[in-house]
């Protein structure tokens, strides 16, 4: 296959999951049976836990400079909320924080959520950007900042029931800076 047709692909490819990732927000923000029937489903605490591991193969698709890659791991990290079926029981302080959660999405403003949209999209775009520069250790730094930033905001926007995603939130930052140096040492070894 030629360069330019790879090119294409690629283009192809990363308009795809930008329709993709953009249809499914939408459908979040403004469509509530869908946000209801995702939410149900969300419930599902190894939604949570699956969530930060998807920042491994965008590091790596970062690392290796691949857009495609990038835009198709943003889509399943957005959707993973809903793979996993309607738990059977709940902990009460999950159930509370994934009420909050839906009751933002469902009745703030719109610019409220495009200023949240804009946080999550600068923190993978600074994540995104330190590796395909290969720069380790920024990675790391703002691996640990999302982490961080993550916990504060749900602690802040939830208060004591923001506390349910420090454990997936915590293990998800170790298996991924594991998974980093992982990448970078191998690929380093492969350069």
């Amino acid at each position: 296959m030629t360069k330019n047709k790879i090119n294409n692909i690629d283009k192809l490819g990363n308009l795809v999951f930008i329709l993709l990732t953009i249809l499914f927000i939408c459908l979040l923000f403004f469509n509530k049976s869908f946000l209801n029937w995702t939410f149900e489903r969300h419930h599902n605490i190894l939604s949570w836990y699956i969530r930060p591991l998807f920042l491994i193969p965008f590091c790596y698709f970062s690392y290796k400079r691949k857009l495609t890659g990038i835009f198709m791991t943003i889509f399943f990290l957005l959707t993973s909320m809903f793979w996993f079926p309607k738990p059977t029981s709940v902990s009460t302080q999950v159930n509370e924080f994934l009420n909050l959660e839906q009751k933002f999405l469902l009745n703030s403003p719109f610019y409220t959520k495009l200023i949240g949209i804009f946080i999550v999209f600068i923190s993978l775009w600074g994540l995104s950007k330190a590796l395909w520069k290969r720069n380790l250790k920024l990675g790391i730094a703002v691996l640990v900042l999302i982490a961080i930033s993550k916990m504060f905001g749900s602690v802040i926007f939830a208060g004591e029931v923001g506390k349910s995603i420090f454990i997936p939130a915590i293990i998800g930052l170790v298996v991924c800076i594991l998974g980093l140096y992982i990448l970078f040492y191998t690929s380093k070894k492969n350069d």
